[in-house]
């Protein structure tokens, strides 16, 4: 593109141009490359960029689950798929499975006040807190620090999304 600019200002500066057809040409090229970007960034299944400056999710941390009674959750994830329920406190516990954890806990800050999931945090690979903090900065996703090794955003939807370095251990 910068190629491009540069002979439409060399045309100009020569009088091949006029002053108009150069604003209107850099116009169109602006437009072009908004739409571009635009597209790029919203297209689903879309290849990411070579140059990605994004986090590589290595596992699934932690599903923090909010449920009118932990304990029944609790119970029927222990029978069903063999969830190990460590850290019981009587409103939650971690139902571990693999490296991942389960959190079935008591409603108490969803608006609905129905169950539902109320954040899945993702472990990403090559923690820099700086650098992660900076990167989501970078995004407009306003990273809210959670521990030493997580923050919180909002995703494309709205949804809150916690990214989380491998010292987060629960």
């Amino acid at each position: 593109m910068e190629q491009v600019i540069s002979q439409m200002v060399e045309d100009y500066t020569r009088g091949k141009t006029s002053r108009r057809e150069l604003i209107r040409g850099l116009a169109v090229l602006c437009a072009a490359a908004t739409a571009s970007a635009t597209l790029g960034a919203t297209t689903a299944g879309a290849a990411p960029a070579a140059a990605s400056t994004g986090f590589k999710a290595v596992a699934v941390n932690h599903i923090s689950y909010q449920c009118e009674d932990y304990a029944k959750t609790r119970d029927f994830y222990a029978d069903l798929l063999g969830m190990q329920p460590v850290n019981d406190d009587g409103t939650q516990c971690y139902m571990r499975f693999g490296e991942s954890v389960l959190i079935p806990r008591n409603i108490k800050n969803r608006a609905s006040h129905t169950a539902g999931i109320d954040h899945i945090a993702y472990t990403i690979a090559n923690w820099n807190r700086e650098a992660v903090e900076a990167e989501l900065t970078r995004r407009g996703l306003n990273p809210r620090p959670d521990t030493p090794d997580s923050f919180h955003v909002r995703d494309i939807n709205d949804y809150d999304l916690q990214i989380c370095g491998p010292g987060m251990k629960l």
